[in-house]
């Protein structure tokens, strides 16, 4: 692996510009059956919602074997098939509102090879801004890993543990069709979410994966639900284990001295699938 010339990709940037639609929210609130008023000009994205937007559009032909944009434009080639979003760090400073056009400008910040039980791993992180002219909404820094091909009979370390209990939580039943809608919503082709046969014969998993930001989605959605009348000012979250479909899991949240919520997704076998924090601030 010549981890030099992936390195030449940081610094490497590009800026999308949208005029932030309704669509999009009023169909992921129904996906994640909410009972809001409907979205409009004027109301303000919730957290992580900027994700169902500055989708990359590109051609059918110019995807790679797993259904994702093939690598070597904005970010780098990196010679391993498994692409993974390892976690995120978000500061959000300011709303950004449905109606507004938005900029988003993504950059490569850097680009990290370890070794791991499993094999080679290569870590790409990204730094995206998201601004309306020169308002500054959304700062987030987001962590990208690639891993080794599944070897055959391998068995995966186990998960740390989830905590038994929060002080709020919400069950989750996932589908296919729940995965379905968060693809399509986020013009997602990877097909560890849809198709199985490539999910367990060739990437090694039990089934179809849940999408990690479906999963900080809907802790933030757990938020909210928690307290309405309260914005989120910083999200950070680690995602620690694969969430398979068809096995109902659980989202938590609990109060911590310091003023910040731990928010954590606890796989049915009582894995921690993801953790995180959260701290808000009023209106």
């Amino acid at each position: 692996m010549d981890i030099a010339h992936l390195q030449s990709w940081v610094g490497k940037s590009e800026t999308r510009l949208e005029r932030i639609a309704p669509f999009p929210s009023n169909a992921l609130a129904a996906t994640l059956d909410r009972d809001d008023p409907p979205y409009a000009d004027g109301t303000a994205l919730p957290p992580l919602w900027h994700w169902l937007h500055f989708l990359p559009i590109f051609k059918l032909s110019d995807a790679g074997y797993d259904g994702h944009q093939a690598l070597g434009d904005f970010l780098p080639p990196v010679p391993l098939p498994r692409r993974m979003w390892a976690g995120s760090r978000f500061r959000f400073h300011a709303p950004m509102h449905i109606g507004e056009t938005l900029q988003k400008t993504s950059t490569v910040q850097s680009v990290t090879h370890k070794s791991g039980r499993s094999g080679d791993l290569v870590f790409v992180t990204v730094k995206h801004l998201v601004s309306c002219e020169d308002r500054i909404g959304i700062d987030e820094e987001h962590d990208i890993v690639y891993r080794d091909a599944a070897k055959p009979g391998a068995v995966p370390p186990p998960p740390p543990m989830a905590p038994d209990r929060g002080d709020f939580s919400r069950n989750i039943d996932p589908g296919p069709v729940l995965l379905f809608r968060y693809s399509a919503l986020t013009f997602n082709g990877h097909r560890i979410h849809y198709d199985h046969p490539f999910c367990t014969g060739t990437e090694g998993y039990d089934g179809l994966v849940v999408h990690g930001p479906l999963l900080a989605t809907l802790l933030l959605d757990l938020l909210r639900r928690q307290y309405p009348d309260r914005i989120v000012a910083s999200f950070d979250f680690r995602a620690l284990s694969t969430v398979i479909a068809d096995h109902p899991f659980s989202v938590h949240g609990a109060h911590g001295d310091d003023g910040d919520i731990r928010l954590w997704v606890r796989r049915h076998d009582g894995a921690l699938a993801m953790d995180a924090t959260a701290r808000l601030k009023d209106v």
